[in-house]
């Protein structure tokens, strides 16, 4: 048990201490590091707004081209199908 207890003190003992010491240096080091992190925060919003700006004008041309190919593949099938009916496709009177 002696054991157990004087391990728990040096665990309470070194959180204590911790606790202390950021306490004291807290109002220093957060104005410090505030003033360093706010510019890395804003470059990385900004960095993730043109980022998204760009993907969505990807994203818009991705759309364009897949409706391009869907009405090629439309237009390629209405042509097969017309030429298994026996329609020559420049002539669409069917006779």
């Amino acid at each position: 048990m002696a054991l157990f207890d004087n391990g728990l003190k040096g665990n309470v003992l070194t959180g204590l201490a911790i606790g202390i010491g950021a306490s004291i240096f807290a109002p220093q080091v957060i104005p410090a590091l505030a003033g360093v992190i706010k510019p890395i925060a804003k470059a990385a919003i900004k960095g993730s707004l043109v980022l998204y700006e760009k993907s969505k004008e990807t994203v818009a041309e991705v759309g364009e081209m897949m409706e391009d190919i869907v009405a090629e593949v439309k237009a390629e099938m209405a042509e097969s199908h017309e030429q298994s009916a026996g329609i020559n496709p420049e002539d669409k009177t069917g006779a």
